[in-house]
């Protein structure tokens, strides 16, 4: 039995970036990427939105709340 050490996605990705061959590429790429999480994102939002599950008073709360962890 052969254990998989990559997934599809991880496998597709590799093979893209087999291809780049410059900076700008790269950086073209990164950018797609980042647009896709984004929207990813942003249509979880709006699901938790339309489900009431986030509202005016959740964006309040967030603007004071501080979630860093405390440094000694």
């Amino acid at each position: 039995m052969q254990t998989k050490i990559f997934n599809e996605a991880q496998l597709e990705l590799l093979n893209t970036m087999a291809v780049l061959n410059t900076e700008e590429e790269l950086f073209e790429l990164k950018k797609a990427l980042s647009l896709f999480f984004a929207k990813r994102v942003d249509d979880e939002m709006d699901k938790l939105w339309e489900e009431g599950k986030w509202n005016d008073q959740t964006l309040k709360d967030l603007e004071n709340a501080h979630y860093r962890t405390p440094y000694k």
